[in-house]
């Protein structure tokens, strides 16, 4: 599978986890999975691509793919500001730009 930019812009996935460790849970970092995406090397052309993820309140955040995460497609998102809520984990966010 091929992703072409006008197949990229537009493509949802869902906010799975934060990234943590043992001890430590990372906020600003969350892994999202796409559901098109199935492998790692599909999932690194999405690296410095934006995401935004839209609240309730209408109320934006905005986060940039920086890496893969595992070998079946899930890529890891770097939010600025304050990180991520809890309320976000399973919900939607959207590729920008």
């Amino acid at each position: 599978m091929s992703l072409s930019k006008l197949d990229v812009l537009g493509m949802e996935g869902i906010i799975s986890n934060y990234k943590r460790g043992r001890h430590t849970v990372h906020q600003k970092h969350c892994i999202v999975v796409f559901s098109r995406i199935n492998t790692r090397k599909e999932a690194n052309k999405l690296i410095g691509r934006k995401v935004v993820w839209k609240s309730s309140t209408g109320k934006e955040l905005k986060g940039t793919v920086t890496r893969a995460h595992g070998n079946h497609g899930a890529v890891r998102a770097h939010f600025k500001k304050a990180g991520v809520p809890g309320q976000a984990l399973g919900k939607k966010v959207i590729i920008v730009k």
